[in-house]
């Protein structure tokens, strides 16, 4: 009998839930069978805010059991990963991504314009913090750090201590947790981080079998769409002070799909909010992730970066999707 793929997962609910999905789906489109290996990274064991913590802080323990070959594959939340390629491991699918977009879960049912000012919200994201900010609403904004369940005991638990958190929707959707969102919110009003709600299926580029049997996950409109978001966020060459987001749909135009991508930088105080959108062919996907990063960078984008401190290509990281 052929030996169950191994599938090394962080331990949280929420990666186990994710890891248990792609493991179904792959036994279902392939016949093979998975099992779940935890694997404890440096992020789980702190409780630094998440952009305090460095590159690939969800990520780096996963590569390295990938490299001693105690796993055969990985799935990480795709956000999580540094642009930088990680030598002999391979990206072989994106699975069909979840809706994308930032989530409010509020007491009393309320939405974000509900929220009176100087109420509490919390959020572990820079992005999120300077657009909550942009927004002018005069919310107190909290840096929170910790798993789902953690998070919203902090806005519905009994020790409740904040008036409202933001969560990734992809997250709670993926636990089953939908129910508590108040508000999804409009990416007019709060762009998402690249890659989110997106995962990246990775294993060893040399294990040409498993990249071809990974591949049955991959689904391509998302994978053209986070190529476009995370080209356009290594060029920025972005670190992890300064807030940056890209969201990329895929719709059907008059000389077939089209990509549409809009991007974001946004100081951490909400002052400048820089914006611009672009389309093209999916085949383009990253040269126009590329472009709309140089336009943003025409705008001034640079001395947003630079202020907040200018880190490198290959050095971005947002944050677990948590």
């Amino acid at each position: 009998m052929t030996a169950p793929l191994r599938l090394g997962t962080r331990g949280s609910a929420l990666a186990m839930a994710q890891s248990g999905q792609v493991a179904e789906a792959l036994t279902v489109a392939t016949g093979r069978a998975v099992e779940l290996v935890e694997v404890v990274t440096a992020g789980d064991r702190s409780h630094a805010p998440v952009h305090r913590l460095g590159v690939g802080v969800f990520v780096s323990a996963l590569r390295d059991a990938l490299a001693a070959r105690t796993i055969d594959f990985a799935v990480h939340s795709y956000k999580d990963l540094p642009t930088a390629a990680a030598a002999g491991l391979h990206i072989a699918a994106v699975p069909a991504r979840q809706d994308p977009r930032d989530a409010l879960v509020a007491r009393g049912g309320r939405t974000l314009a509900e929220l009176p000012p100087g109420a509490t919200v919390g959020t572990g994201a820079l992005r999120r913090i300077a657009q909550l900010h942009a927004l002018g609403l005069q919310l107190e904004v909290t840096p929170v750090r910790g798993n789902v369940d953690t998070r919203l005991a902090r806005v519905l638990g009994p020790e409740a201590d904040l008036d409202a958190v933001v969560l990734a929707r992809a997250g709670l959707a993926r636990l089953g947790r939908t129910d508590v969102i108040t508000e999804t919110l409009d990416p007019m009003l709060m762009l998402p981080a690249p890659a989110q709600g997106a995962l990246a299926v990775e294993c060893r580029v040399d294990d040409q079998d498993l990249v071809e049997l990974l591949a049955t996950l991959d689904h391509a409109p998302s994978h053209a769409a986070v190529i476009a978001e995370r080209a356009l966020l290594a060029t920025l060459e972005a670190g992890c002070s300064a807030p940056v987001a890209a969201y990329a749909e895929l719709a059907e135009g008059d000389a077939g799909d089209e990509i549409y991508l809009r991007g974001a930088v946004i100081s951490p105080d909400g002052t400048r909010d820089l914006r611009l959108s672009r389309t093209g062919t999916p085949a383009d996907a990253a040269e126009i992730g590329k472009a709309l990063a140089a336009e943003l960078l025409d705008l001034g984008a640079d001395s947003i970066l630079g202020h907040e401190g200018h880190t490198g290509p290959g050095t971005q990281q947002f944050g677990s999707t948590e």
